[in-house]
């Protein structure tokens, strides 16, 4: 199997591998030789284990997952030219990548924390060369999505990226709801992973709006509920989280 080393050892390197470590040979680079070990025993499989300095990247594909603000600092640490790095990092231009790290080709790509799943959704951007192995590598953990430009990308990242932290909070605030009305909170919890599991499938051949009309019959409860999201601005909200995280990413 192809070998895919991950620089770095987060929440987001350990969600991509894994989705990728039934389909690749992983290994892992990172500071520290305990954090490593962690990173391994939570992905249930042995990996290479390598600190950061000094290591040779020659010929290697590498998914990059460090913080935006480290990728100076590490490549001083870091030794030969990657054949490719596919970078998970927000708001991280190709350029600047490029200037710091020695490699044949650049993607940039935004999964999301689904990967861990293999249900994220990826975009990806870049070296056209390598759009190929991308949309295979990166499909191994979810739907890809190629876009044309990296300011698509940076508007992607807010909107998939940063997606399941909103989600999240509207899973939390439904489920909130129902038990302030007196539904048990494990009821409710049962009844909200329901309704997000079957959305997520609707949605797949539905317009959100179609969707939206389709259960709001005139007068109902429905359209009660509906009404006091539009007198809470939920809808502008939303607009507005995606335009913050955009503009968040640029400024990265």
């Amino acid at each position: 199997m192809k070998t895919i080393t991950f620089i770095g050892n987060g929440n987001m390197a350990l969600s991509i591998a894994q989705g990728l470590k039934k389909s690749y040979t992983l290994e892992v680079v990172g500071r520290d030789l305990n954090k490593l070990q962690s990173f391994e025993d939570s992905l249930g499989i042995s990996i290479q284990k390598h600190l950061l300095d000094g290591f040779d990247m020659s010929a290697k594909s590498i998914i990059l997952c460090v913080k935006p603000a480290n990728v100076e600092e590490i490549s001083k640490q870091l030794k030969g030219e990657a054949e490719i790095i596919y970078s998970v990092l927000a708001g991280t231009s190709i350029a600047k990548i490029k200037a710091h790290l020695k490699t044949n080709a650049v993607v940039r790509t935004m999964p999301n924390l689904a990967a861990s799943v293999s249900k994220s959704m990826t975009t990806l951007t870049g070296d056209a060369a390598f759009k190929d192995e991308a949309i295979e590598l990166l499909g191994a953990i979810g739907e890809t999505r190629w876009l044309t430009s990296e300011k698509e990308i940076d508007i992607a990242t807010a909107l998939a990226g940063s997606g399941p932290a909103y989600l999240a909070l509207i899973a939390e605030a439904l489920t909130d709801g129902a038990v302030k009305q007196g539904l048990k909170r494990d009821d409710a919890m049962a009844i909200m992973r329901g309704l997000f599991s079957g959305f997520g499938e609707l949605i797949q051949t539905s317009h959100p709006a179609l969707l939206k009309d389709g259960v709001m019959s005139p007068g109902g409860t429905t359209a009660a509920g509906y009404g006091a999201l539009e007198d809470g601005n939920v809808r502008s909200a939303c607009i507005n989280a995606v335009e913050k995280a955009y503009k968040k990413a640029v400024e990265l």
